[in-house]
């Protein structure tokens, strides 16, 4: 199993949305490295959802349900289908991530413009440390 965290707008779609919906596909994503590690996507694996722009702030974990596939008539980009899994405890802001120096290679923060980065296995353990705290 690998670790993803993808990133949303809340007021375009958040986590709200996610459980009400049961389920969406991740799409629209335009940018060649995210649509890179779209493909690498399996179902199993497991992402954290996070709230970009608004609240800035990771909340909750989905799983990959289906592996990608093209996203739109050109088939140059890439989606994949997520559920949901569970609400964080408490919000990790990215305040507290950028503060947390052993996730200082995370590549969201090292990539900061990708809205598909993937996670380490000892980064998603400290990120749930973090919301369970």
């Amino acid at each position: 199993m690998r670790y993803w965290l993808l990133r949303s707008e809340p007021d375009a779609y958040g986590w709200d949305d996610l459980v009400r919906d049961g389920g969406t596909e991740w799409n629209g994503v335009r940018n060649y490295t995210a649509r890179n590690f779209l493909k690498e996507m399996q179902p199993g694996d497991r992402a954290i959802f996070y709230h970009s722009n608004i609240e800035k702030a990771a909340v909750g974990i989905m799983t990959i349900t289906r592996a990608w596939q093209p996203d739109g008539d050109d088939g140059k980009w890439a989606s994949v289908a997520v559920e949901p899994v569970e609400k964080l405890a408490r919000p990790v802001p990215l305040e507290a991530i950028k503060a947390e120096p052993r996730l200082a290679a995370l590549e969201m923060i090292r990539q900061s413009r990708l809205s598909v980065t993937p996670v380490r296995e000892e980064e998603w353990a400290v990120i749930l440390e973090m919301a369970a705290a």
